[in-house]
């Protein structure tokens, strides 16, 4: 059963590296939510304590870790970007 919920993972966690790509190129808040991104963050959080409470670990519980680093990764660029435009305007 658990081949459903890494397809899931995969499918989702491949958007990732596309938009942690597109704030480092960009270098602009522009499209991004950060409650959104805080809210992804959150639900990978629960996936990883959801697996290690239920004693389910598994090679599953690495694509979460790896969702969840890619997902922190955008969060951060997201507060470097807006820094950098805080600093533009001024």
């Amino acid at each position: 059963m658990e081949i459903f919920e890494i397809i899931m993972l995969i499918c989702f966690g491949l958007s990732w590296p596309v938009s942690v790509y597109k704030s480092f190129k960009s270098k602009s808040t522009k499209g991004k939510s950060v409650i959104f991104i805080i809210a992804i963050l959150i639900g990978y959080i629960s996936g990883i304590i959801g697996k290690i409470v239920g004693e389910k670990i598994n090679y599953v519980l690495i694509v979460y870790c790896i969702n969840l680093i890619m997902v922190s990764i955008d969060l951060v660029l997201y507060f470097i970007n807006r820094h950098r435009e805080k600093k533009a305007v001024i």
